[in-house]
């Protein structure tokens, strides 16, 4: 079966090929549906694989921007893009993403890279998931209200409404955002995009993890124009992530090329399907994929503290990981198929 593994030439390691392609593709179409690039579930996808955290982070950031700017052109067509938006959330990015690259840098020069890395997923993995099951509640929950006094439903309402707090802030320049449609500080999209991207550099991810939430809760995007600006932004820090670390030396291209033939095509899966999921329903969905990617990072820490299971509990999560980038994508291929189905009955009714 050595015909199933291909030598890494830059890290000198051995990775499983098929791991890659599945990677490639179900996270082309899940990242094309979420708004992001999909990092948060390569980067430890790349790192249970075999890659070291540092050349997975410097791979995964790659093969990110490629796929990201496909995406975002179909996101474009459908005018799911703030474009002012996202340029300006462009200057906190890059800033942010260069301190944290750094600081990567550092942690590996002290060995620590793994272990840090690995516990800060954890911890920002469950703060989200918690976030987003929240926010569906609290949704749920004056839904129901509303049905107990006879009122009718607000289609637009949100569970956690933190951006209107943040709106508040009338800190000049203040500017309005006509694809997203609201009217804010500049100085807000700045100090997010400067956190999100600052996390990204560390973690190896695009971003989108963090900044497609942060659009939605604190700077008040509704949904399908946070997964559109979100991958915008993307496509952008990626390009520059991919230079910074290749310049440093923890890219493998080979693995790159790899993933990017199929998330080619799985972008385009992921996109055309936000047209016929909207709104809570993206949001439950990448709840689930953000619980599921955590129980893959326990795993991999569990031999630390475990001895004799390390075996175990990379098989484990080698299966949980490509399991769940599988699961989501036949869930999103199928609600789209559903979706254009029923799109194309109604028009032929209508006609």
């Amino acid at each position: 079966m050595d015909w199933l593994y291909v030598l890494m030439p830059i890290s000198g390691v051995t990775v499983f090929w098929p791991g890659l392609v599945i990677l490639g593709v179900g996270v082309g179409i899940i990242g094309g549906f979420f708004g992001m690039g999909g990092a948060w579930m390569v980067t430890p996808g790349l790192n249970i694989l075999g890659f070291p955290m540092a050349f997975a982070i410097g791979t995964d950031i790659a093969h990110m921007a490629g796929k990201s700017l496909i995406s975002t052109m179909r996101h474009g067509r459908f005018g799911n893009v703030d474009y002012r938006l996202g340029m300006i959330m462009l200057v906190g990015t890059v800033v942010g993403f260069e301190c944290g690259a750094q600081m990567i840098m550092w942690l590996e020069r002290l060995g620590k890279v793994e272990f840090i890395v690995r516990w800060m997923y954890v911890v920002l993995l469950i703060l989200i998931a918690w976030m987003v099951f929240a926010d569906v509640a609290k949704k749920r929950s004056k839904e129901k209200e509303a049905r107990d006094k006879g009122l009718d439903e607000d289609k637009l309402a949100t569970g956690l409404e933190w951006h209107k707090t943040f709106h508040k802030l009338k800190i000049p320049p203040m500017m309005h955002f006509k694809a997203a449609g609201f009217t804010c500080s500049v100085w807000l999209p700045i100090f997010i995009s400067f956190l999100t991207g600052w996390l990204a550099g560390i973690l190896g991810i695009g971003g989108g993890l963090i900044r497609m939430p942060a659009l939605i809760y604190f700077i008040g995007c509704p949904t399908h124009i946070a997964v559109g600006t979100d991958l915008f932004e993307v496509m952008i820090s990626g390009l520059y992530g991919a230079g910074t670390y290749t310049f440093k030396g923890r890219t493998e291209l080979v693995a790159v090329v790899i993933m990017l033939c199929g998330a080619a095509i799985g972008a385009q899966i992921g996109t055309v399907a936000t047209k016929y999921i909207k709104g809570y329903g993206i949001r439950i969905a990448f709840g689930i994929a953000v619980i599921g990617c955590c129980i893959s990072i326990i795993m991999k820490l569990i031999p630390r503290y475990v001895a004799g299971t390390k075996a175990m509990m990379d098989t484990c999560s080698t299966v949980l990981i490509l399991g769940l980038v599988g699961a989501l994508s036949l869930y999103i291929l199928v609600k789209m198929i559903q979706g254009a189905k029923q799109e194309i009955a109604m028009k032929k009714g209508g006609a």
